[in-house]
């Protein structure tokens, strides 16, 4: 991988379409354009990341940061680019974004049966915390909640 051909910078408006093409290749229950707009308009806590390849978005993160805590609400890669290493970037820079925005801490919801996630979120200091039962409605499953601490600033994973 040349790290070069890779930014990452914050989400704007003409990034939709490719976040669309995304999302539809990454969740069985995608966000809506509608909710993205919401997020970048009117969520005064929302921080959003893409990261893009020769000038498109093949990937994106975001969270909102409330107070001392940075939620993670969504963090995909286009599956063509998967493999590479991009989701563990994509982490760290949130987790640098949640820092120096004040955030002491990070948290996310993941589907149980996702091991991939979980393992990348473990790299990263995850800690699995608790269970929201029947938490994804397109099957029922339930997600594990994750916590992890944001120490320095520095993120690297182990």
């Amino acid at each position: 991988m040349e790290e070069e051909r890779f930014t990452i910078r914050r989400m704007e408006m003409k990034d939709l379409d490719d976040i669309g093409e995304v999302e539809k290749l990454s969740f069985s229950i995608p966000w809506s354009r509608e909710s993205f707009i919401s997020e970048l308009k009117t969520n005064l806590f929302a921080r959003y990341l893409v990261i893009e390849h020769d000038k498109k978005v093949i990937g994106y993160g975001g969270m909102w940061i409330v107070l001392d805590e940075a939620h993670i609400t969504n963090i995909a890669v286009h599956p063509e680019f998967r493999g590479q290493r991009l989701g563990e970037k994509l982490m760290r820079e949130l987790m640098g974004t949640a820092w120096s925005s004040g955030a002491a801490s990070m948290t996310l919801e993941v589907r149980k049966s996702n091991e991939i996630a979980k393992n990348l979120y473990r790299k990263f200091g995850f800690v699995e915390e608790g269970i929201r039962r029947g938490y994804y409605t397109d099957n029922g499953e339930d997600a594990i909640i994750m916590w992890a601490a944001l120490a320095d600033g520095k993120y690297e994973a182990k």
